[in-house]
């Protein structure tokens, strides 16, 4: 009998070893082939928050067909988007690109800074917005 807990034992500690190893490697993604700037990616959320928002004043306006505009605008396939997105929240550069989309969203609709700081100071958040 001791022999088989001896097994089991080895067993468990590969197993937890093996899970080990593929977790501490799960934060490496190969580049994507036609990865989208972090410039280009700000832009394009940039463009995709100000379209999300136009579905909010046109209710019946297509979210689908607006996001595809945008993304044929700035030259840039679905995929590509989809692949850089991955790539940039995975290496954790998602935040900065986030903040740079926001910059760009609050130059283009100056109005929008006060209503972020209004919204942020009725969460009990403390606004953070740079210009």
């Amino acid at each position: 009998m001791e022999i088989d807990n001896q097994q089991a034992m080895k067993k468990i500690i590969f197993i937890c070893m093996l899970i080990f190893m593929v977790s501490c490697g799960g934060s490496y993604i190969d580049k994507p082939k036609n990865l989208v700037s972090k410039d280009q990616m700000a832009q394009i959320l940039a463009d995709l928050t100000i379209n999300d928002q136009a579905t909010f004043m046109y209710p019946n306006a297509n979210l689908e067909a607006g996001t595809r505009y945008v993304l044929k605008s700035h030259n840039v396939k679905p995929q590509d988007f989809i692949d850089s997105f991955k790539y940039y929240v995975i290496k954790e550069k998602m935040n900065g690109i986030a903040e740079e989309a926001q910059r760009i969203v609050l130059e283009k609709d100056p109005k929008a800074d006060q209503y972020v700081k209004d919204e942020l100071k009725k969460n009990g958040n403390i606004p953070n917005i740079t210009r």
